[in-house]
């Protein structure tokens, strides 16, 4: 497939950590949508990847396949490096999306939940990029973070979180200086997108909606199309953390 106006990420590779769910699909559905080939990670929602991965095949033979990792492994990353590009030959963008939310008011913080969230929202992030670097400058690829508008304005009772998204805000701004010239490094943050699937009763979702200045929450598809401005649209961009929250951190 020969990139194209309405195709062009025709030719490229994209690695989706937690692809197989939420924002992740849609990102994953957007991009191949603009020709790229999708690799799609997965930790144990397996049925959900091989559904999506089917549904791209069919609309694209030999465009997409799931791979299987537990990210908190360090040693696992550099083999899902490995794997990616021995499928495809090549990887073009990296899109860190997989994550744990959950509260941990303080009182409460146990070292298991502190491992979790750091693990999977920045120690995850950094020894995967680092992992993906020399195939990314290969292809002078991008880096692209799913960071939170609570990495920048802490959310309440959720300290270890709203720490390790500030520390994945400043992982993209350092990136961006160390892989630059060949790879670029953004970030989007995400504001009132998907409710978490625990953790918020319908009051507080009437607080957070009532408190953001496009009165709704936003859609998966939302964070698919900032995505896709990034990996497309975005040659000279890098280095930046686009909140795409309807207002809400204003």
């Amino acid at each position: 497939m020969t990139a194209t106006a309405e195709h062009p990420l025709a030719g490229r590779c994209v690695l989706i950590t937690g692809g197989a769910r939420r924002v992740g699909a849609a990102v994953a559905r957007r991009l191949h949508a603009g020709g790229a080939s999708i690799a799609l990670h997965y930790r144990s929602s397996a049925n959900d990847a091989q559904a999506l991965v089917a549904s791209l095949e069919a609309d694209r033979p030999g465009s997409a396949e799931a791979f299987q990792c537990d990210l908190c492994e360090l040693d696992a990353l550099p083999r899902l490096i490995c794997a990616v590009t021995a499928r495809f030959g090549r990887l073009d963008v990296l899109v860190n999306n997989a994550s744990s939310f959950y509260p941990t008011p303080v009182g409460t913080i146990t070292a298991a939940q502190f491992e979790d969230l750091i693990g999977t929202n920045l120690r995850a992030p950094l020894f995967l990029s680092q992992a993906a670097a020399p195939a990314l400058r290969d292809t002078r690829g991008l880096i692209l973070n799913m960071a939170d508008i609570h990495g920048q304005r802490p959310l309440k009772q959720h300290p270890v979180y709203s720490a390790a998204k500030a520390g994945l805000i400043m992982l993209t701004k350092s990136l961006a200086r160390e892989l630059g010239p060949e790879v670029r490094v953004n970030a989007i943050a995400p504001g009132p997108i998907m409710w978490p699937e625990r953790g918020l009763d319908e009051a507080q979702r009437r607080e957070i909606i009532g408190r953001t200045a496009l009165k709704r929450v936003g859609s998966p598809e939302d964070i698919a199309r900032a995505a896709y401005f990034f990996a497309a649209e975005a040659p000279y961009v890098t280095g930046q953390v686009l909140a795409v929250d309807g207002g809400r951190g204003i």
